[in-house]
């Protein structure tokens, strides 16, 4: 205890601030009675015992990683440079996905997860959590695009598997649902008809809206959240096709 109170006067010496200094009281008190010590003293401790100051933060319950959870409570009105979260520990990702993946389909990749592991990304923090699944949405599967074109990521909430039925102001508003059919998985709007369910593409998607059985042909895991995709990928088409010519008149372009 005392070589702890001199390596902490050292640290305050420097800093010129006694703050920074541990007394064998103030340590005894610390070990034994519960008292929670100053940032400074916290810092002190810190380099004395050589630990991350983070480790530490974590004993008293400050989880540094759970920064970009935490975010979401307070989101400010207008965009900004984030920095929160430049300086943060390692968090769980996935490291290693099922070697049947195909990014050429959507995915369930909570299903093709093999192995989490510790990476610099803190961000992706949340994806260890039970509250969401995700998804992607595959380099072939154009069913809401231009809205979610292929190679979007998509956070999942698995507690709002029920197709709403409601009148929708626009597109944006209007849920989107990650559904499994018998041929693998689509993320798409919905509406519920008695024993069937209707699956609709983007108005601007060469997909066609499918009717199935539900839940026998398709089930719905939940309501899309929240959405990651990288935008400049798509080039702008050099030309448009010609419009078809309905069979009994034409159509004229003015």
């Amino acid at each position: 205890m005392r070589e702890v109170e001199s390596a902490s006067a050292r640290i305050a010496e420097r800093h010129g601030n006694d703050e920074f200094g541990v007394s064998p009281s103030r340590l005894s008190d610390i070990e034994t009675k519960g008292l929670v010590p100053s940032i400074f003293r916290l810092y002190s401790l810190a380099v004395v015992y050589r630990c991350d100051l983070r480790e530490i933060l974590a004993w008293y319950g400050v989880d540094l990683s759970l920064s970009a959870a935490d975010l979401q409570l307070n989101l400010p009105p207008k965009s900004h440079f984030e920095e929160t979260l430049r300086g943060l520990a390692k968090v769980a990702i996935p490291t290693r996905l099922d070697p049947s993946f195909d990014p050429r389909r959507s995915a369930n990749l909570s299903r093709m997860v093999e192995q989490w592991g510790l990476v610099p990304l803190a961000y992706l923090a949340n994806l260890s959590q039970d509250k969401y699944m995700y998804g992607y949405v595959g380099s072939e599967d154009f069913t809401m695009y231009p809205l979610l074109p292929p190679g979007t990521f998509l956070q999942v909430d698995e507690a709002r598997n029920k197709v709403e039925q409601a009148l929708w102001r626009s597109e944006l508003e209007r849920p989107i649902y990650f559904v499994e059919t018998r041929d693998g998985y689509t993320c798409c709007w919905c509406s519920v008809k008695g024993e069937q369910i209707v699956l609709h593409s983007h108005p601007l998607s060469p997909v066609p809206v499918r009717v199935l059985r539900h839940p026998q042909e398709a089930e719905v895991i939940g309501q899309v959240v929240g959405i990651a995709l990288k935008l400049g990928e798509w080039r702008p088409v050099e030309s448009l096709p010609e419009p078809k010519a309905d069979s009994k008149e034409q159509i004229t372009l003015n």
